[in-house]
């Protein structure tokens, strides 16, 4: 059987999306084809299993915290593993920080103030909803959304990345946000 958190009260897997999001977000294009970001977030939560016992936080808030860590640490040994080096104690904190970055992006894009505990609960289910939205969508609009959106290119940038025009961009973002409205309308 395997524990799932649930008997501590932390179901880590409802964050299996969020966590996928932010591993994308922190792939690089040219990387995705050599590392799996549902591979990275499989490895996330297997060592967030194992060490469970080990988390003494007491919100949600720190748990989605202690996980992203996890998260930047899985995507700075699975970098290392690609590039056979040695490991880069500087890069491995630079991807923390970036994974940090693209939480608050995702933050901001939601537009939440949260300074108490409900209105925290609330962003952090508002963004297991967004990322279980997102993952729905098809792959080129979600890949649109997250480039324009959570890591700030202009439509320009992602035409220009993706090799497509301008138009084709700004259409599959349109048919993306539209969906995602839908979707997100649905799980209310």
């Amino acid at each position: 059987m395997v524990d799932d958190g649930q008997d501590r009260g932390w179901p880590l897997e409802r964050y299996r999306e969020y966590l996928h999001l932010l591993a994308r977000l922190q792939l690089d294009t040219r990387l995705r084809s050599k590392l799996d970001s549902s591979d990275i977030v499989q490895q996330t939560l297997l060592r967030a299993y194992q060490g469970l016992d080990a988390f003494h936080g007491r919100s949600v808030t720190e748990l989605v915290a202690w996980l992203r860590t996890i998260l930047a640490h899985t995507v700075a040994n699975e970098l290392w593993r690609f590039r056979r080096g040695k490991r880069d104690v500087a890069l491995e904190r630079s991807i923390e920080a970036a994974v940090e970055d693209s939480s608050a992006r995702l933050e901001a894009w939601l537009a939440a103030d949260y300074s108490s505990p409900s209105e925290q609960a609330a962003w952090q289910e508002q963004s297991l909803r967004l990322a279980q939205a997102l993952a729905e969508l098809p792959p080129e609009q979600r890949e649109i959304i997250e480039l324009h959106h959570l890591n700030g290119l202009t439509l320009a940038d992602i035409a220009d990345q993706l090799g497509r025009t301008r138009p084709a961009v700004a259409g599959l973002l349109r048919r993306g946000l539209g969906r995602l409205r839908a979707l997100l309308g649905d799980c209310q």
